[in-house]
């Protein structure tokens, strides 16, 4: 079934549509699935291509910093800042195993380590990897189904990191994601991004619909 006929959006767009210092920072992934992706992605996040970290290889990667503040009167005097980021890893792949999931687990928890600051303004770090692929063998979609991993930092104290799997097929139109994985909206393409319902930290939860 096609977009036009189940209600869901076509992501691309005339690059002259958009604004120059947006078509300027915008790489051209030579991949009409991670192109599409990342037509979702820009505005909120700075995206990157053939990017290689701690040994592992991604065609698409996309980091994101937000700062939630509350004001007094006047900016200067603000209160309850909380800081919110989110790395994002893509790469391709024929079929994925759950060994390779558990591979880039252990990755994200490395880029945790290195790009977390832990401090009293740190509200939340996710970090998501996602791996897209021609098909999703069973077991691989009962464990990112059934993943959860958060790490509290000084007993939360300091705020916590995520760490997010997603897979996708997107030639059969199936993803699955783990329970805290927001950003498989980004990679659902079949489906359209809605606004979310107005709430705390609101701003965080409509980057893919603008």
């Amino acid at each position: 079934m096609s977009d036009a006929a189940d209600g869901g959006s076509d992501d691309r767009r005339d690059p002259e549509e958009l604004p120059a210092e947006i078509r300027e920072n915008v790489p051209d992934y030579d991949d009409e699935y991670l192109d599409r992706v990342s037509d979702r992605l820009m505005y909120s996040y700075d995206l990157d291509r053939d990017v290689v970290v701690d040994g592992e290889r991604f065609e698409l990667s996309a980091e994101m910093r937000v700062r939630n503040q509350k004001q007094f009167l006047h900016p200067a005097l603000s209160y309850a800042d909380h800081d919110m980021m989110e790395y994002v890893f893509a790469r391709r792949v024929s079929t994925p195993s759950v060994g390779e999931l558990e591979r880039l687990v252990a990755f994200a928890h490395g880029v945790a380590d290195e790009r977390v600051e832990a401090h009293e303004q740190h509200y939340g770090t996710d970090v998501t990897v996602v791996l897209v692929a021609d098909r999703i063998p069973d077991d691989v979609a009962g464990f990112v189904e059934g993943f959860r991993d958060r790490t509290l930092l000084k007993f939360g104290y300091y705020g916590h990191y995520e760490v997010n799997l997603v897979v996708v097929a997107p030639d059969r139109e199936e993803l699955v994601a783990s329970e805290s994985a927001d950003t498989a909206a980004a990679f659902r393409l079949w489906e359209r991004v809605d606004p979310p319902a107005e709430g705390f930290f609101s701003r965080f939860a409509k980057r893919f619909w603008r």
